[in-house]
Order: C-alpha cells, then sequence, then structure tokens
C-alpha cells in the first residue's frame, strides 16, 4: 500500500517519484505519519498558496516549525500584519539596489576559487557554495567569515528533525537556540555601534511611526541567517548537481554563460531546495474527494508542482531552453521569498566565475548523503572533480 512520509529518508534521497504517485492517484492525501493533508498538483498548490485567508500561515510554515517562530516572521504570520512585516523589511532590504553586491560577490567567489583550482577534488558546498554564502551575508549582516562553518553545522541540525519521533530533538532545539543567541549578540552589537547594514537597517526601519518590535527583529535576523546560510548555499549546490547531472548543459553555459539565468530558473523548477512548506486550515474545505477540517495542516509541496506535467510537459527533464513560467521555486503569493533578487544574484555572479575558472568541472564518485528535512532539499556534501 502506497505510503507518503514526510520524514522519511526515502522521501529525503528522491522525492520525485512519491510526488508523482500523489499527483496521479492522490492529489489530496492524508499523512499519517506527519498528521497533514499533502497537495502536490500545481493547480491546488498555488491556489492555496494564494488564499491565505484558507490557507493560513499564522500556527507555523515548516511541518516541524519551533513555536517561538510563529507569529513573529513574515513567514509565520497572516495579513494585516504580514504585509506591514514585510514593508518593514523591504524598507531595510531596498537601502541599495541589489547590484552593488555584484562586484562583492565576484571577489569573494574568485578568493574561494582561488583556494581550489590546483584541487583535482574539492568538495563543493564546504569550499564553495558556503563560504561565497556566508560571506556575502556578512555585507547585509554583518557575520564574520571565520564563523560560517559553526553557523552553517547549526542551521542544518536546527532545520532538521529526529526520524523515528517525527519531533525537533534536544540537539535541533540547541542549535536553533544557538543561532538565536548569535542573532541576539549581533543585534546588541549593532544597538551599541549601529552600521551600514541590513541588520541595522531592520532595527531603524520605520513606516508611519510604526517599527519591527524588538523579537520582530530578533527571529527576522535568525531567519535570515538560516535562510541565508543554507537556502541559498543549497540553492547554488542542487544548481551545481543539476549541471554535472548534465554535461551537455554545462558545456553550453561555458560557452555562453548568459544562459544562466535560464539554467537557474530551471533548476528552481526542477529540485528546488525549498520542496514543501505548511499551512494550517481556518474553514472546511472539499478537494478531491476529501473533506479538510478548520485546523487542519497541510503541506503545500512546492517540488512537486514544479514537476506536474499539467502545468509542465515533459516536467522530469532538464532542460535549459524551456523558460518555466510560474515555477514555484521561491514559492508564491504573499509569502514568496523576500530574499529571492539577492539569492538569484548570488548564484548567477559566483557561478559565473566559477564556470569561466574551471569549466571541466565533474562528478566525483560518492554517495550522496540529505539533510533530513521535511520542507528542505539539498546534499550534505557535493565532491566535484576537474584537470
Amino acid at each position: 500500500m502506497f505510503e507518503f512520509n514526510p520524514y522519511s529518508r526515502e522521501v529525503d534521497v528522491d522525492p520525485f517519484p512519491f510526488y508523482k504517485t500523489l499527483r496521479d492517484d492522490y492529489p489530496c492525501y492524508w499523512s499519517e505519519n506527519g498528521q497533514c493533508w499533502v497537495l502536490t498538483r500545481y493547480e491546488d498548490v498555488y491556489a492555496a498558496a494564494q488564499n491565505w485567508e484558507a490557507f493560513s500561515s499564522a500556527k507555523g510554515n515548516m511541518l516541524d516549525d519551533f513555536p517561538e517562530r510563529t507569529g513573529r516572521t513574515l513567514g509565520t504570520t497572516d495579513a494585516p500584519r504580514h504585509d506591514h512585516l514585510r514593508s518593514l523589511a523591504q524598507a531595510a532590504f531596498s537601502r541599495k539596489n541589489v547590484n552593488y553586491l555584484i562586484e562583492p560577490i565576484r571577489a569573494i567567489a574568485n578568493e574561494e576559487i582561488d583556494k581550489i583550482i590546483d584541487k583535482r577534488e574539492f568538495e563543493f558546498i564546504g569550499d564553495f557554495s558556503s563560504p561565497v554564502t556566508v560571506a556575502t551575508l556578512s555585507h547585509l549582516l554583518g557575520i564574520p567569515k571565520e564563523a560560517h562553518r559553526e553557523i552553517r553545522k547549526n542551521v542544518v541540525l536546527a532545520l532538521q528533525a529526529d526520524p523515528e519521533t517525527n519531533q525537533k530533538g534536544p540537539e535541533n532545539i540547541a542549535a536553533f537556540q544557538w543561532l538565536k543567541d548569535y542573532a541576539a549578540n549581533m543585534l546588541e552589537e549593532r544597538r551599541k555601534n549601529p552600521q551600514d547594514d541590513l541588520l541595522t537597517h531592520l532595527m531603524q526601519a520605520e513606516i508611519e511611526g510604526d517599527k519591527l518590535s524588538d523579537e520582530e527583529v530578533l527571529m527576522t535576523t535568525t531567519t535570515l541567517i538560516m535562510a541565508g546560510v543554507e537556502s541559498a548555499s543549497s540553492f547554488m549546490t542542487n544548481l551545481m548537481m543539476n549541471l554535472v547531472d548534465h554535461p551537455q548543459v554545462m558545456e553550453r553555459l561555458v560557452e555562453d554563460p548568459n544562459r544562466l539565468t535560464d539554467a537557474i530558473e530551471e533548476s528552481l523548477r526542477f529540485n528546488t531546495s525549498a520542496q514543501r512548506f505548511r499551512r494550517t486550515l481556518t474553514c472546511d474545505k472539499e478537494l478531491h474527494g476529501q473533506t479538510l477540517k478548520a485546523g487542519d495542516k497541510v503541506l503545500l509541496c512546492w517540488g512537486a508542482a514544479n514537476r506536474d506535467e499539467r502545468k509542465f510537459p515533459n516536467p522530469e527533464v532538464y532542460d535549459l531552453d524551456r523558460k518555466p513560467r510560474g515555477h514555484l521555486g521561491m514559492g508564491t503569493g504573499k509569502h514568496m521569498c523576500l530574499g529571492a533578487p539577492i539569492a538569484r544574484l548570488l548564484v548567477k555572479t559566483s557561478m559565473e566565475e566559477l564556470l569561466k575558472r574551471i569549466p571541466d568541472l565533474r562528478k566525483a564518485d560518492q554517495t550522496l548523503e540529505w539533510i533530513s528535512s521535511t520542507t528542505f532539499r539539498a546534499p550534505l556534501a557535493l565532491k566535484l572533480q576537474h584537470g
């Protein structure tokens, strides 16, 4: 009998066969393990994401969310508070056009490439995507680059859950607390010594006399660290994984780096790191012959919707020429990723430099291990060879 368990290691490794069965045979599926309904067809996922009144984020947006995040971040609030929080956060983000980051990112990427260019084999995440991401974050948040390994370790732990209990374990909770304490210390330093960075702008952002509360600034900062360190790094890693799996696409990008934008959008469709996000129903719903009750949890599967043949022809093919309009790789609706422009710029700029200087990248022999998460999908390590 078919079973979809969002905590399963099989799902972590390869969710896509499960998604196809769900889309075709169980488009509104009750997961006993997750205690949630699972939506996988593009039309259903898109409609639910747009309908924030019925599919609320105010009780958490991850299946195994931390209670203290609820109601204190952009992803865990609904309108009207969400809209005001987003406006304040946007005011902080938009102090400068994101293009001012291009040259710093180029310099950061080349600094890391200098360390690996003479190695025949290297580990992409630890040697490139993570340090480049954290160094870029240092421009936005003031995070010291030397802290990136400890930060990433705690981010990865915080995003995981115990596969035996389907709950956050003590080490996951401790990792999240470590990140909160780290963010709190950074904010305290900014209060004493304001700087021209995103943290200071978040604390100072004001619209019609309203500002973010201290708790909202803290949780937003913690979320930014988690998203910046893991989501952006995994976004770049999944793109790299797609390219080494499709060497003919890699060759085209080396010849014409302008096509990187197309490769990025197709990767966001084909294998987004943000696979599944939770909502909570505020009213009863009938969907595909099932009765969903107010208070039920609903898992919106971006990764499944992005491979729905009802929306995208030949969805299992990674196609550089596809131009996948409407993909959900960065979400949609009110909760579409606020940092999407920065993430796209970071990945495009750093990958341009990497492919220019090391054009013959290929996979090394390894069995990939994956983050154990009900929300995100990315390998824990990706070994590459060149030369």
